[in-house]
């Protein structure tokens, strides 16, 4: 009895790690950027567009802060305005880096043990001022930039890459900034 009951907890384990695991994998078909610098990587972004997900779901003024941490991993601040409530949502959470070395990968979580993926697709090279990141899934996709508008000639830019990935660009939201 003892024994049947170890299996089951092992096999209970086991399909656990894959679910974790595959929750922090990059969505078929997509490619993730190369030769990617985390320390340039850091500081502050502003959500210009987002697929809709229920924890951001009626925001406005939506950024991200990444900070590294002592022990490798990056802190990462979330921020929105809510009009609903008339005020500011927030959520910190960690992350790591996965993947090979220069691979724009992260594992993040707001809720440990359970992680997501963060994969960063599109990046401005030389400067490091506009991303296009997506989620473990093609259901999570965000145009982000360092500054709160980004020129309409590098969102499309963006929304063609992201298009081409089989992304649902018709149903993003574009963020707005007023605060």
């Amino acid at each position: 009895m003892w024994l049947k009951n170890f299996v089951v907890q092992i096999i209970t384990m086991s399909l656990g790690i894959l679910m974790i695991q595959g929750c922090v994998s990059v969505p078929k078909g997509v490619a993730v950027v190369q030769g990617f610098h985390l320390e340039r990587y850091l500081g502050t972004w502003y959500e210009i567009a987002r697929l809709d997900n229920r924890f951001e779901r009626g925001l406005s003024d939506v950024s991200a802060t990444y900070q590294k941490r002592d022990d490798g991993g990056i802190d990462v601040f979330n921020r929105g305005f809510s009009k609903e409530s008339n005020d500011w949502k927030e959520v910190r959470g960690r992350a790591y880096k996965v993947g090979k070395p220069g691979q724009a990968s992260l594992k993040v979580t707001f809720f440990w043990p359970f992680y997501a993926g963060y994969n960063v697709i599109v990046l401005d090279r030389d400067n490091y001022q506009y991303a296009l990141v997506c989620g473990p899934s093609k259901k999570y996709l965000w145009i982000l930039a360092r500054e709160k508008q980004l020129e309409e000639s590098i969102v499309n830019q963006l929304l063609a890459k992201a298009k081409a990935y089989g992304f649902k660009t018709d149903e993003l939201i574009f963020v707005t900034h007023v605060n």
